[in-house]
């Protein structure tokens, strides 16, 4: 009871300050933001020793997929944000044409992130950066299971954001579900689709609005026509960033079974070229978050199929040898939960129009969908005929690194989008506003939708309200509005008469 008193007065706070307006000046909101850059700036030591604590990822590995990745994101918040927050002007019919419309982006609110252990700075600090940007107070419940970081984050954010606005809860699933009690604007929850319908269950008592990075199978096709070479470096990179623990890491490989014997060959190379022949004493392999973990992944690789690359393990250093399975059934364990490890599984099929129907059977959507081919008729099939959160073709992982690119899924892998701006309209309500003018010639322009009605109304109003894109001229702001006023004032005046 002491912990929901405790956030109630939270949130209460929050709100309170919210509607006095605080969080909506763009001065504001840009201060926000550049001491939230600040914040990775002047810590970069503090949050990489914070993420090797936690699952001994490397230097490289924790900079550039988690630091860096954060501050390229705020800086384009703090460039565009102006361009962002204004109003974005409509042009209007004949039936109003002194009038004007527009949309303008307003703030939803009191904002709630939770956010996942494996990229636990970024996948928590990038969507507070949108929430920013959106004039939202914001309370955030980093994930217990990365500790060091979770203390790092509930430590730096009071030191350089506004406390009145943003503060940050630490604790396990009981707090989880103490936060869910309370009412909140938006919901944004990055992880499993268990959790998320659970949290969904309990938003559904206010109507919450929520949005959903969730996970699930993201498979690779690999065909005939590529350098299997090149093919498996980039599908092989992607599987061990994180040792796996990547949402949007390569799952499984389909392909036929010759494909499969040159990419095993092709991996192996490779995988001896980045980390020695001894790949558990390599310092660019991060290790499985905890023991949990590992019994679930280690479970997995016992699963079904068989081993074809890999396939050690060591429980007290938390390691799983990078391992590719291979014979696997669809119904293989392997096959039907999301691996989230260094595990990749490689189904047999004998054709494109083969891979294609498996992937849509599937029993849900992929968050992405990754295609090695030369061929520009496959890459058309494969964007055409599935669906996924994402896509790319001939590598992996790399359109997360694109700005301007939304991420999100679909279905049970997750719905909203996120990043750049598409971050900051996940968190913002577009209001519509129509702006009327009060004079004798806008009135009398609109005269006829008044009763009684006759089919001559009916003709003039469909007139009036119909679109008029072929006259090109008209959406220019000069032209148009003479345009629109000639054109209402001859129909107002053609009324009267009448």
């Amino acid at each position: 009871m002491a912990t929901n008193r405790k956030f109630k007065e939270l949130i209460h706070r929050h709100r309170t300050h919210f509607l006095a307006h605080k969080t909506r000046p763009y001065s504001f909101r840009l201060n926000q933001l550049k001491n939230l850059l600040k914040l990775y700036e002047e810590n970069n030591d503090l949050i990489l020793s914070s993420l090797k604590n936690d699952m001994n990822k490397s230097k490289l590995e924790a900079y550039l997929y988690e630091v860096d990745f954060m501050k390229n994101d705020v800086r384009m918040a703090i460039k565009y944000l102006k361009n962002w927050m204004k109003e974005t002007k409509l042009k209007m019919n004949l039936l109003m044409p002194m009038d004007d419309a527009g949309i303008v982006g307003e703030p939803e609110g009191v904002v709630l992130i939770l956010s996942p252990w494996n990229y636990p700075f970024q996948l928590t600090l990038i969507p507070l950066c949108a929430a920013i940007a959106s004039g939202n107070c914001v309370v955030i419940k980093p994930s217990e299971i990365s500790p060091h970081s979770s203390k790092t984050i509930a430590t730096l954010i009071p030191r350089y954001l506004d406390t009145d606005c943003y503060s940050v809860v630490e604790g396990g699933p009981d707090v989880v579900g103490a936060l869910l009690e309370e009412k909140f604007d938006h919901i944004f929850y990055t992880g499993s689709f268990t959790v998320a319908r659970e949290i969904h269950r309990m938003a559904n008592k206010y109507l919450t609005k929520c949005t959903f990075e969730l996970g699930g199978k993201s498979p690779v096709y690999l065909d005939s026509t590529v350098d299997v070479t090149m093919a498996a470096k980039r599908i092989m990179w992607g599987k061990c960033i994180n040792v796996g623990q990547t949402c949007v890491a390569p799952d499984y490989v389909i392909c036929t079974k010759s494909m499969e014997t040159k990419f095993l060959t092709a991996a192996k190379l490779a995988m001896d070229e980045w980390y020695g022949p001894d790949w558990k004493k390599a310092e660019d392999l991060a290790r499985i978050v905890n023991l949990r973990h590992f019994h679930r992944v280690k479970d997995l690789l016992l699963s079904g199929g068989e081993v074809g690359l890999g396939g050690k393990w060591d429980e007290e250093e938390l390691w799983i040898e990078p391992s590719v399975v291979v014979n696997v059934k669809e119904t293989d364990k392997i096959m039907t939960d999301e691996i989230f490890g260094p595990l990749l599984a490689i189904y047999n099929v004998e054709s494109e129009d083969e891979a294609i129907e498996f992937i849509n059977s599937r029993p849900s959507k992929p968050l992405c969908l990754y295609v090695f081919s030369a061929s520009k008729a496959t890459m058309k099939r494969f964007r055409d005929e599935t669906q996924s959160g994402t896509m790319a073709f001939n590598d992996t992982i790399v359109q997360f690194a694109v700005d301007e690119l939304p991420f999100g899924g679909i279905g049970e892998s997750g719905h909203g989008y996120y990043h750049g701006k598409f971050g900051f309209d996940e968190f913002t309500h577009f209001k519509g506003i129509v702006y009327r003018d009060y004079s004798w010639i806008g009135d009398q322009v609109g005269i006829f939708r008044y009763p009684p009605y006759s089919a001559l109304k009916i003709k003039i109003l469909s007139f009036l309200l119909c679109h008029w894109k072929k006259f090109k001229f008209i959406y220019f702001d000069y032209f148009g509005e003479i345009f629109l006023f000639l054109a209402g004032f001859f129909v107002a005046w053609w009324v009267f008469q009448l």
